[in-house]
Parts: structure tokens; C-alpha cells; sequence
């Protein structure tokens, strides 16, 4: 099932469970403005599902510091609660402050849904 989100026009997020894993599709703007949206959503989802969460990032066109604030927040609660947690399809051009932060390196980046669901297996 999906779940359309489209309370504000600069942020659609989308929702489903495949394979058993919560997926968050994000498509727009992560920022000042969508976070409260952003946010409510997240924790909707942790709440409905449990810890595991998939991101796919592939529709943002910009991500601020205080988005990526908040999917830290939520990978370190994921982990703190052993569960797992993956970011696909971000794409270096609208989430810069991905790379200039430095959590690139850290944060746990996959190509595609399925590649993070092999991890999670692993």
C-alpha cells in the first residue's frame, strides 16, 4: 500500500512496506520549510512499523543541513534500537551537504532498494 503525503507542494513523500521493510520515498524539497512535515512522517512510520526505515532520496531536487540533522537523528535512533536503516538513490547534486559534512562516508548509501535489502539480510 501507499501512502501519498501532499500537504505541502514542495515536499511529496510517499510510503509503502516491501519485503517487509518500511520505505519512505522523498520527492522535493528537504528544508526549513518541509521539516515539520518531514519529521511528523518519520515518526508516523517508526511508530506504525518499528525501527527499520528505507529512504530513497532519488526525488529530492535540495537538502539543507537541518534535513540531514534529522535523517542522522533517525539513523542513530534506528541503530539504538538494532534495527536497520539505508539511504538510497541520493544523488550528489541535491544533497551536497551530505559530502561537505562529511556523512557520506559514514552514513549507509545504497544504488538501489534491493542493494540495501541484501544488506539488511547480511
Amino acid at each position: 500500500m501507499t501512502v501519498p503525503d501532499r500537504a505541502n507542494s514542495a515536499l511529496t513523500l510517499t510510503s509503502e512496506v516491501a519485503e517487509g521493510v518500511p520505505v519512505v520515498r522523498v520527492s522535493g524539497i528537504l528544508d526549513a520549510t518541509t521539516r515539520d512535515q518531514f519529521t511528523d512522517r518519520l515518526a508516523q512510520i517508526t511508530d506504525d512499523h518499528g525501527p527499520d526505515l528505507v529512504l530513497d532520496l532519488a526525488g529530492v531536487t535540495f537538502m539543507d543541513s537541518r534535513a540531514l540533522g534529522l535523517i542522522v537523528h533517525h539513523w542513530q535512533r534506528t541503530m539504538a534500537a538494532e534495527g536497520h536503516f539505508a539511504l538510497v538513490g541520493v544523488q550528489y547534486s541535491n544533497s551536497k551537504v551530505m559530502w561537505v559534512t562529511g556523512l557520506a562516508q559514514r552514513l549507509p548509501l545504497y544504488d538501489t532498494f534491493e542493494e540495501a535489502l541484501a544488506a539488511f539480510k547480511a
